[in-house]
């Protein structure tokens, strides 16, 4: 099973910190390293933890977070009070991912997540990737979380249920749900569009190769 992404959260309000802190745990797929009220002290986290990604606070006691993040590579969400335009761009040059505006609801947070655990499913770092599965990351970071649920039909439900944690064909999950290899195919390429699944190529001696799916992360 892969390791979760881990999440440093950038935040001089102890409680919206630990208000985030608490959503990110509860995310599939990512853990929550620690809260930072600084930029002091959110240096020291990215030295000890080496996060996955910065939720960061634009209005830091000791300096602007929008700067903090053009000076990491590190993936990261801003999280502001400014609802500006030239605020949301300026984020946006300095490589913030995303953008949220306080205040915000927890679904809303909690859907930028999932779409940043399935762009980051999508570009591994340690395999090649293609032209595809560029535009399907981008489109699902930029789309958000709500991707995710849309479309999601009873025939959808009963083939994740049959894959479960395990690598299997079209065929073998047609087999288990009952339905004809056909369907199963339909509906686990419409999943992995939405990054749901994974999609692996596994290479015989002979012939194409076999197309494998697997829920992310394990």
């Amino acid at each position: 099973m892969n390791d979760p992404l881990r999440v440093l959260i950038v935040d001089d309000d102890f409680r919206v910190a630990g208000l985030h802190r608490d959503i990110v745990d509860a995310r599939p797929g990512l853990r929550a390293v620690g809260t930072a009220p600084t930029l002091a002290a959110a240096l020291r986290g990215v030295q000890e933890h080496a996060p996955d990604l910065l939720l960061v606070d634009a209005y830091l006691p000791d300096g602007d977070g929008v700067k903090f993040i053009a000076s990491q590579q590190i993936d990261a969400i801003l999280i502001s009070a400014a609802t500006d335009g030239s605020t949301v761009r300026r984020a946006l040059r300095a490589g913030a991912l995303s953008v949220l505006t306080k205040p915000f609801e927890a679904r809303v947070l909690e859907a930028r997540l999932d779409a940043y655990a399935r762009f980051r499913n999508l570009l591994p770092e340690d395999r090649s990737t293609n032209q595809e599965q560029i535009d399907r990351a981008l489109a699902i970071l930029h789309g958000g979380g709500d991707s995710a649920s849309v479309g999601r039909s009873a025939t959808e439900t009963l083939i994740l249920s049959h894959l479960g944690g395990d690598e299997a064909s079209a065929a073998e999950i047609a087999e288990r749900a009952g339905v004809s290899r056909a369907t199963a195919q339909r509906h686990l390429a419409a999943l992995a569009t939405r990054g749901l699944i994974e999609v692996r190529l596994r290479y015989g001696s002979t012939g194409r190769p076999e197309h494998r799916y697997i829920r992310p992360g394990t």
